[in-house]
């Protein structure tokens, strides 16, 4: 899919950038990431050192040969073999990162001839994105949040644990104790009015149009390898997750919102949908049949899918009735940035969008299979595991670019699988995995019933549930008046850590078989379905090569012990943000987990003292342990997913940034058109 925009030697800068951030997200892997200071604080022989704690010549790196992240995209962009090799040993070696992005972005600046011909094709492409843009704001503003306040609310009534009052000085015992057992020096979490300040001065050399161009050509190369696969590297087929986190660090650098990313992540698919379309028509090549026809039908999951749900499409909004009349009226200039698929292939592109035929064939191009996740079920019983399917939430039915699986732990009612998910303000394709109701349903309702127990009540109201927490993790013993209450939740409790960890081997299953339609997950879970999610990054690390599928992760209330588990293979199965949310207070986890694990540490009521990933303490927003069920969203929110680096804004930080910007009235850099 080759286009005509970017000059040689601007392919070239963006090669270096490109190379530059996939080798600086691995590193994040294992480092606390910060935004790139100025020039001034990198001197010369006194830089960021690039592959600090990555080994240079390990197979497994990223801009390594055997991933084949690096070589198709260096391919695509016409980078010779010397050139690419330059590169490579300037990211491997060099400790001037932030001079070398320097040096790329004035290179990319400098570079940039100004023709009719080719301005007219950035401004083409420009006009495209902008519309995209548009209709996603609008998607997500007009969604209705009424209903999912309803819910909130009325979880808070009857869960919240209103007569608990925090008690200080216990909490800061807590704090203070595990600050002492840390072995790393925490970096904070950014709020984005920070982050935002650290742009670069190369970047505002470059004109909006010029960056839209070069993630347009970044995202050709990435998802145009998809029918020149290597078979012998080790990443998956299709859109994979350390490309993504690459391009929202990439972004970052350049100075680009995410969402005008994920439109032109749709711009892009709609380009190969149309040469697709193109060439099955040249070929005389039917599409009438479902390109899961031919799937393997012997595997636990999928008997459903293959005769219920709906197939995955792999665009952002490409099914959109406004979408395809805007690819309609812009097929002329698009057929100009794109020679190879011209006018008439958009053309038909614009009329098959929104067509079934149309979205299989996209949905196939990236190895969607049979119905996907929204009809997939057990097809048989899995040991002891009963139940186990996904429900489609949110307003992206077929339509995300990026998936976004969603796992309630903690379930009193039907509707607590999916309500928790829903009015959240993003652009995946969002599901939420129902698994073990009744078990899960027996458990939470011990444990409240349990909480409304004379006992319980008196112990609330006397503060003694958080010195019940402080002496749990400074002593590893369980109070005697809470053995029996204990033993009543214990049997309940053992059968649902069996089957959340039983859940996240299926989980895993799922991802590996590419019923996500092989594009970047991201897993969101709280209380058990954190487990289910953690068990399942497990299994992904012991069954190979598999960090290209999850994006990112979320834990909320995890109850996973801290040295009993291997967090660091599981963080190596995560192209991006790790987040552990976790609670001081929690007492209500720590007694369901009880002492004899307390030894080993708990994340949902401590931070988890492993390299690259994230903790947020949400203790001021949860009392007990069902308030995820009604301040998930909120503390999702707060964590700014969208963005590259490391976030928890408050509602104090909101307001300084509105109030930073009325002040300084500053201008937003995406309105920077050349005319």
């Amino acid at each position: 899919m080759e286009t005509l925009i970017l000059t040689p030697t601007q392919k070239y800068a963006v090669a270096g950038l490109f190379a530059l951030a996939l080798h600086q997200t691995h590193v994040h892997q294992e480092r606390t990431s910060k935004p790139l200071g100025s020039l001034e604080k990198e001197p010369i022989g006194e830089g960021v050192e690039i592959s600090n704690n990555v080994d240079s010549d390990h197979p497994q790196l990223w801009i390594d040969e055997n991933s084949g992240l690096l070589s198709p995209v260096f391919r695509f962009l016409g980078v010779d073999e010397q050139r690419h090799h330059g590169i490579k040993e300037t990211v491997e070696l060099s400790s001037q990162l932030r001079h070398h992005v320097g040096s790329f972005l004035t290179l990319l600046s400098a570079e940039s001839v100004v023709t009719s011909e080719k301005t007219s094709k950035e401004l083409a492409l420009t006009k495209t994105v902008d519309a995209m843009v548009l209709s996603m704001e609008s998607s997500a503003t007009s969604s209705d949040i009424s209903g999912n306040c309803d819910y909130e609310n009325k979880c808070h009534k009857k869960y919240s644990l209103s007569n608990v009052e925090p008690a200080t000085d216990v909490k800061e015992t807590m704090q203070e104790g595990i600050s002492k057992a840390s072995k790393e020096e925490k970096v904070p979490s950014r709020s984005a009015t920070e982050i935002s300040e650290q742009q670069l001065e190369e970047e505002t050399q470059l004109t909006y149009q010029t960056k839209v161009a070069v993630l347009y050509e970044l995202l050709s190369a990435i998802l145009a390898d998809n029918t020149d696969f290597d078979k012998n590297c080790s990443r998956q087929k299709g859109y994979d997750a350390r490309y993504r986190v690459t391009l929202r660090l990439l972004s970052t650098w350049l100075n680009v919102k995410w969402i005008t990313v994920e439109a032109i992540e749709t711009v892009v698919a709609s380009s190969m949908a149309a040469k697709q379309e193109q060439g099955e028509n040249e070929d005389g090549n039917s599409t009438s049949e479902t390109p899961g026809a031919n799937w393997k039908r012997g595997g636990v999951i999928g008997a459903a899918a293959l005769t219920g749900g709906t197939l995955m499409a792999i665009t952002g909004g490409l099914a959109a009735p406004a979408i395809a009349q805007g690819l309609g009226a812009l097929a002329p200039t698009l057929g100009s940035v794109v020679p190879s698929i011209g006018a008439s292939g958009f053309a038909a592109a614009a009329s098959a969008t929104g067509s079934a035929a149309g979205s299989a064939a996209i949905s196939a191009s990236f190895g969607a299979a049979g119905a996907g996740l929204a009809g997939s079920k057990m097809a048989r019983r899995v040991g002891s595991l009963e139940e186990f399917e996904f429900r489609a939430t949110g307003q992206n039915h077929n339509q995300g670019v990026a998936v976004g699986i969603m796992i309630s732990g903690l379930v009193f009612e039907e509707e607590d699988f999916i309500k928790p998910w829903e009015g959240h303000k993003d652009n995946l394709e969002r599901y939420a995995l129902r698994w073990e109701s009744k078990k899960l349903i027996e458990l939470s309702t011990a444990i409240q019933d349990w909480l409304s127990s004379r006992l319980a009540m008196e112990m609330m109201k006397q503060g003694a549930m958080l010195t019940v927490l402080s002496t749990l993790i400074a002593a590893f013993a369980m109070p005697a008046a809470l053995v029996s209450a204990a033993d009543i939740i214990d049997s309940k409790w053992a059968v649902a850590i069996d089957r959340s960890n039983k859940a996240g081997e299926l989980l895993a299953e799922v991802l590996l078989k590419g019923l996500q339609g092989n594009r970047p997950v991201t897993l969101v879970g709280f209380s058990l379905g954190a487990r289910v999610i953690f068990k399942c990054l497990q299994c992904l690390a012991k069954a190979g090569e598999n960090a290209g599928l999850v994006e990112r992760v979320i834990l909320l209330g995890a109850p996973i012990s801290i040295e009993g588990e291997n967090w660091e293979d599981a963080r190596k199965m995560v192209a991006g943000r790790f987040v552990n949310v976790y609670s001081l207070t929690d007492w209500t986890l720590g007694i369901a987990f009880r002492a004899s694990l307390l030894s080993q540490g708990l994340a949902g009521i401590q931070p988890v003292d492993i390299s690259g990933i994230e903790n947020v303490d949400v203790t001021d927003l949860i009392r007990g342990h069902s308030s995820y069920l009604w301040m998930t969203r909120k503390i999702l929110e707060q964590l700014d997913l969208e963005n590259y680096y490391p976030v928890y804004r408050t509602k104090n930080d909101k307001s300084q940034e509105q109030n930073s910007s009325l002040e300084l009235n500053v201008p937003n850099p995406q309105s920077k058109v050349v005319q």
